[in-house]
C-alpha cells in the first residue's frame, strides 16, 4: 500500500508534542511493514542545517491563497527504504523561531500558513508520481485537505482521488479563524456551511476535516467515545455523533527502538525487567543532575509536560503542597503558562531539597527522568492518548494517572486486575484525589516485592508500533471501501 501522511510536525525534524512522535513512528512502521510511505511537513528553521542530506526536488508550487499566488519549493529526505519525508519550503511562512507561536503568542498569519500547507498536501496527493492509495492527515493544520481534494474531484477533473483519513490528536485545538479566512481556501461557498467548515460564523479547519474525511481516527479508543459527548466534544460532539460510524480509536504506539532502557544512549546505566539494578543507579544520577540531595531510598516522582490546564498541573501544584510534607522528591521538565511556571519555581524555592524544576524541553533529560523516577504523575483533565505514561511503563516507572482517554486505556490499576497491575488511577479531577493517589504510591513504595512486580508488569507491556500499524492498515482499507461507494461493514473489514 502507498500512504501519504501530512503533519505540521514530525519527529525528529520538528516537535512540540506527541503529534510529532506519532507521525514519525507511524511512517517508519509502515515502511518496515513493506509499504511505501511519504510524510509531508513544512521546512522549518534549522531543519536544513541539522539534516544536510536534504535534496531539492524539481517541483515548484505556485498555489492561490485567495487572490494571491504563493510560490514554494519541495525538498525531500530518504529516511530508509520505503519512507520519504517531503518538506514544503516557503520561507515567509515557515522560517521562524517557533512552529505555531513565539513568546506564548500565536502567529497572526497561522490561517495563511496552514491553509497553504493543506493546499500543498492536496497538490502532492494529486501529482506525486507514485500516486498514494490513501492520504492520512493529522489535526487542524491539515484539516482542509479532505475538502480541497473533494472540490478537485467534483469541479477540477480529478477523476479518482484517494480516500482521506483524518486523525484527531487533540480536539481542543481546532484552527478557528475569522470567516474572512475562508476566502484563502478558494473553495466554493457550499463548503462553508454548518455541515462543513463554518463554526459559529467562523472558519474551523478541524471541523472541515471531520465533515469531509472518509474516515476519522483518534489516538485512543476511549477518547473516540469521549469526544462524542458534550463534556469532551469541544462543541463538535454533534457532528462527531453524526459521523460515529466512521470514527475509530487506535491507541498510539511507542517507538521501542528509541525508548528502550537497555539500549538508551541518554542513560549511563542500562537496565531491564530482569536486571533492575541500573534503575536505582539512574535515580542517583538524576538527583545529582537536578541538584537534589542524593537519597536512593526517597521516593522520586517526576513529570514532563506542557504547563497547561489540560495537563492537570493546577491540581498537581495543589497536591504537592500537601505531599511535600512527606519524605519525597519531585522533578519537573516542561514549559507553558507563565503562571504555572512561576508556581513550580515558587515550590522549588520553598522546598529546595525536594523539588527541582527545569523550564523548557531537553530530549536527553526526558529519558533520564523516565528512567530515574520511581513514579510518574500524569493527572490530565483530558488526554487523547498520552505517550509519557507508556514511556514510563517501558522504563518501569509507575504511572499515576487520571482515568481518562488513553491514560485509562493503557494503565492497569490494582482494582482492575491485581495480578497485572502496573499503575495507579484516580477519577475525580481534584488535588485531593491526586494526593490520595500519591499516598497509594507511597504505600506501594514501602512494599519492595509488590513494587518490583508492578515494575515488571509495566516493562512487559507491549505498545510497539508492530501492533498499531496493523490497526491503521485496517482503517485505510475501510477508507478505500467507503471512497469507492461500498459498505465496509458488509465487506469483511473492521478495526
Amino acid at each position: 500500500m502507498k500512504i501519504l501522511l501530512a503533519s505540521s510536525e514530525v519527529h525528529p525534524y520538528s516537535k512540540t508534542g506527541g503529534l510529532a512522535d506519532m507521525v514519525g513512528a507511524l511512517g517508519k512502521a509502515l515502511a518496515r511493514s513493506g509499504h511505501e510511505a511519504g510524510i509531508v511537513t513544512p521546512l522549518y528553521q534549522g531543519i536544513h542545517e541539522r539534516f544536510p542530506a536534504l535534496r531539492r526536488m524539481d517541483w515548484q508550487f505556485n498555489l492561490p491563497l485567495g487572490a494571491q499566488p504563493v510560490p514554494a519549493e519541495l525538498w525531500s529526505l530518504e529516511v530508509e527504504k520505503g519512507l520519504t519525508i517531503y518538506f514544503i519550503d516557503q520561507p515567509g511562512f515557515y522560517q521562524r523561531a517557533g512552529i505555531y507561536l513565539e513568546n506564548h503568542v500565536s502567529y497572526p498569519d497561522n490561517a495563511e500558513r496552514f491553509i497553504f500547507f493543506s493546499k500543498c498536501v492536496a497538490n502532492l496527493a494529486r501529482y506525486l508520481p507514485w500516486r498514494p492509495d490513501v492520504v492520512h492527515v493529522n489535526d487542524w493544520q491539515a484539516g482542509l485537505v479532505p475538502a480541497l481534494m473533494l472540490h478537485q474531484r467534483r469541479g477540477e477533473g480529478w477523476g479518482n482521488p484517494p480516500p482521506v483519513c483524518l486523525t484527531i490528536h487533540n480536539l481542543a485545538y481546532q484552527g478557528i479563524f475569522p470567516a474572512a479566512a475562508f476566502t484563502l481556501t478558494n473553495l466554493p461557498e457550499e463548503f462553508f456551511t454548518i455541515e462543513g467548515a463554518e463554526f459559529y460564523k467562523q472558519l474551523n479547519c478541524l471541523k472541515a476535516g471531520i465533515a469531509f474525511a472518509d474516515v476519522i481516527t483518534t489516538v485512543s479508543p476511549r477518547y473516540a467515545r469521549e469526544i462524542t459527548t458534550e463534556e469532551f466534544g469541544c462543541g463538535l460532539d454533534g457532528l462527531l455523533r453524526r459521523r460515529q460510524d466512521r470514527l475509530f480509536g487506535i491507541l498510539n504506539g511507542v517507538d521501542h527502538e528509541e525508548w528502550n532502557p537497555l539500549h538508551d544512549p541518554f542513560l549511563k546505566h542500562p537496565y531491564s525487567a530482569a536486571r533492575l539494578a541500573g534503575k536505582r543507579k539512574n535515580k542517583i544520577e538524576l538527583q545529582k543532575e537536578m541538584g537534589l540531595p542524593v537519597a536512593a531510598d526517597a521516593p522520586l516522582f517526576g513529570t514532563i509536560t506542557r504547563l497547561a490546564e489540560q495537563k492537570g498541573v493546577d491540581i498537581q501544584l495543589g497536591a504537592l503542597e500537601e505531599m511535600l510534607s512527606a519524605d519525597i522528591q519531585f522533578v519537573l521538565l516542561g514549559s507553558g503558562s507563565v503562571a504555572f511556571e512561576r508556581g513550580y519555581h515558587a515550590l522549588s524555592r520553598r522546598f529546595p531539597s525536594q523539588v527541582a524544576v527545569q523550564i523548557g524541553y531537553d530530549e536527553g533529560l526526558s529519558h533520564r527522568i523516565e528512567a530515574g523516577c520511581d513514579f510518574y504523575i500524569m493527572p490530565s483533565r483530558f488526554e487523547p492518548s498520552g505517550l509519557n505514561q507508556m514511556y514510563s511503563l517501558r522504563y518501569g516507572t509507575i504511572p499515576i494517572v487520571r482515568a481518562v482517554g488513553g491514560l485509562d486505556d493503557s494503565v492497569i490499576d490494582f482494582s482492575q486486575n491485581a495480578a497485572r497491575a502496573n499503575g495507579i488511577k484516580f477519577r475525580e479531577y481534584s488535588a485531593r484525589a491526586l494526593a490520595q493517589a500519591v499516598r497509594k504510591a507511597l504505600a506501594l513504595y514501602q512494599q519492595p516485592g509488590l513494587l518490583r512486580r508492578y515494575r515488571q508488569n509495566a516493562m512487559k507491556t507491549d505498545f510497539s508500533w508492530d501492533q498499531t500499524v496493523d490497526e491503521y492498515l485496517k482503517i485505510y482499507q475501510i477508507a478505500e471501501k467507503i471512497n469507492s461507494g461500498q459498505d465496509w461493514r458488509t465487506a469483511g473489514h473492521g478495526p
